[in-house]
Parts: structure tokens; sequence; C-alpha cells
């Protein structure tokens, strides 16, 4: 609830995220920086610390973390219905364009030209993000100690190290300062941290069967999202390893367009399985490989949602969450810094992610605005 104790509508959330699903282009750091917009400085939803507590406990749970995150916004201001709420209108859109370009895709044998548009696109992701970023580590940053902690969270992100040895890491690290301090106040325990600092992994679905059908369809994706931690470059292993390899369902070919659809399309990068399910098997194949990749974020973040208010109320889960804050802001930094070698490429991109950065900053520009304009500069440009 805000401040004056108002619940979010239905309606409300629903227009939010239905706009974000269809305009957040740029992956996950994008999305997250344009809901923490929206919601924390827009519309005051959250302060920028309940903020930061849910970017963080999507961090520990397998899945789209952008689309949980949604979920999570959703369940905090409209209860149960605002978690199914958030969570559909969010990968609707882009779930149908996906399923668009599928058809195309099938009818006439190649992807449409996206160059252009993420041309214009990504310099405004990139500003948007650094936006978010600033703000979120003002929240995030408490103390010299976590300054010091998101360091070595970026520097160790840069050097390769796993997301998940990263932020188990940081956060255990700065819980185990957090229980050093409790030590020393007479008559106070400090519950264990243990089972917060494992992360939540669902045991994989056994498919099995090599012939294709929309059983093992669902059953395939229904593992991936209950297992899958880390990039989409994790994702591309995972199908490739299945699809490609061992079953035969898709080529290379068709795994690399599929890819390269869930990258260029706004919205959760997973909607591959949509473009994947529809190439195998029409619109019901398309519809039940989303089914089956998403549903797992949905049980997660109903079965965690409920534990963030209480770990915060405890030292020392409240010290292994900020350790775990500050961890994702490192990984959300990396990732821009490698958008940003790609995306900045000559001065006309470069003075786009400059104009978009001032005009969020000084003037609080809505970033779905920004991103149309970014996008229709990148047509033209190819045109």
């Amino acid at each position: 609830m805000t401040d004056d104790g108002r619940r979010t509508t239905l309606t409300e959330l629903a227009a939010l995220f239905l706009r974000l699903g269809a305009t957040s282009f740029g992956g996950p750091a994008a999305h997250i920086a344009m809901m923490e917009d929206e919601v924390v400085r827009r519309r005051g939803w959250l302060t920028r610390a309940e903020f930061l507590d849910l970017l963080g406990a999507t961090n520990l749970i397998p899945g789209p973390n952008s689309t949980e995150l949604a979920i999570h916004i959703g369940h905090r201001r409209a209860g149960w219905p605002g978690l199914l709420v958030a969570g559909a209108c969010f990968i609707v859109p882009a779930m149908l364009i996906v399923l668009a370009l599928a058809w195309a895709y099938v009818r006439f044998g190649r992807l449409p030209e996206a160059a252009g548009l993420l041309y214009g696109v990504k310099p405004v992701v990139i500003a948007i993000v650094l936006q978010a970023l600033l703000g979120l580590a003002r929240a995030a940053v408490k103390s010299p100690t976590l300054g010091v902690a998101g360091a070595a969270a970026v520097a160790a992100t840069a050097a390769g190290v796993h997301e998940l040895v990263v932020l188990g890491a940081v956060g255990m690290a700065i819980a185990l300062l957090g229980w050093a301090g409790e030590r020393t106040s007479p008559g106070r325990s400090a519950p264990s941290v243990g089972p917060l600092a494992a992360p939540i992994a669902a045991a994989g679905v056994a498919t099995g069967a090599a012939a294709f059908g929309l059983g093992p369809l669902f059953l395939f994706f229904l593992k991936v999202g209950s297992v899958l931690f880390g990039s989409g470059y994790v994702l591309l292993a995972f199908l490739r390893a299945d699809l490609v390899t061992r079953w035969g369902w898709l080529t290379e070919g068709q795994l690399i367009d599929a890819v390269a659809v869930g990258q260029v399309t706004p919205g959760p990068l997973f909607t591959t399985a949509t473009f994947i399910g529809y190439v195998l098997g029409g619109l019901r194949g398309g519809l039940v490989a989303t089914l089956g990749i998403f549903l797992p974020a949905f049980v997660f973040v109903a079965a965690s949602g409920p534990l963030v208010p209480r770990l915060r109320r405890s030292p020392v889960a409240g010290a292994f969450l900020d350790g775990v804050n500050v961890a994702s802001l490192a990984l959300m930094a990396v990732v821009t810094w490698q958008l940003g070698r790609s995306a900045l490429v000559d001065l006309p991109t470069v003075s786009l992610a400059v104009v978009s950065g001032v005009l969020l900053l000084r003037y609080r520009i809505n970033s779905a605005w920004l991103v149309l304009v970014g996008a229709v500069v990148g047509i033209l440009t190819s045109l």
C-alpha cells in the first residue's frame, strides 16, 4: 500500500504492466529499470528499499527475474489477484508479438529485419538503466561495508564468476558481519541464515520421450522454467541440449532464430519458448510452451513473496538481503556495461543516450516514450 493506505486496483496494475510488456526492450536490466521508474518514482507504490528487497528476492529463485519482479509488485499492491494480473499482463504483449513473428517465420521462412529498431532503442535503454542504478544504489549502499561489497561483486561478475556464486557469497558475508554484531549485544540471539542462502530449485521434470507432442513440450518448458538461473546464454544451453542435440526437434538455425526473437522483442526473454512452441506445434504449441516456462515463476513468487517482509524484520536475514541487494545491482551494472559496448557505436547513438539521460534525470520524462522515440529514430536511420 501507499502512504495513504490505498490499494492499487487491478485495472491500474493491468494498464501499467500491459504497457511495460509492450515497450520494455533491452532485457531484464532494462525491464527492472522501467519498473523502478514507474512504481517507485512516478507512482510511489513502493519505496526504493521495498523495491530492492523484492529485486533481491527474485535473484534467489529460478526463472525470469523481471517477470518475477512484476509478479512480486502485483502481489504486494493487490494481493493474490494482483499477482496473477501483473504477471500475465507483463507476459501477454510480448507473447502476442512473438506469435506474430513466429507466424511470419513459418509462412515466409525468415525473420523481419530488426537491426534499425535496435540501433535506436539500445542507447535509450542504457540511459534508462543507468538512471535506475543511480537511484537504487543510493538506497542499497547503506554503509561503507556495503559499498565495498558492491564493488567486489562488480569485479567478480566482470571476471566471469557465476551470478549465483556472487549473490550467495556477498549475501553470506554481510550476514556473517551482522551475526557477529548481534553476538556483541547481550541477551540477543540471531537466527540461522543457512536456509535463506540456498536458492529455491525445483526438481527437474522428466520429459523422456523423443517424439514431439504438446505434453512433452509442456513438461520440457516447465522443467526449464523451474530450474533455470542465469542469463539468456544459460537458456540457450538448455534449449540446445534437448531440443537440438538430444531430440532433434529443432535445427541449430531455428534455435538461433528463436533466441534472436526473444532478444529483439519487448518483454521477457523467455518468450523464446513461445516462438519455439509455434514453430513446432502451431498456435497451440506456442501457448503451451509459454504456459510451461512461465508457470513456475508464479509458483515461486507465491511461495517466497510473503517471506520477504519477515526476512527484513530479522537482523541477520535482513543483512543477508542487504548483501544480495547490492550484488544484484552489481550484476545490473556489469550487464549495462556489456550492453553499452555494443549499443554506443557512433556519435548518433552516444548522443541519443546522453539526451535520454538528461531527459530522465532532469525532466523525468516517461521512459516508455523515450523507447518509442528511440525506435522511430532507429527505423528512420536505417531507411
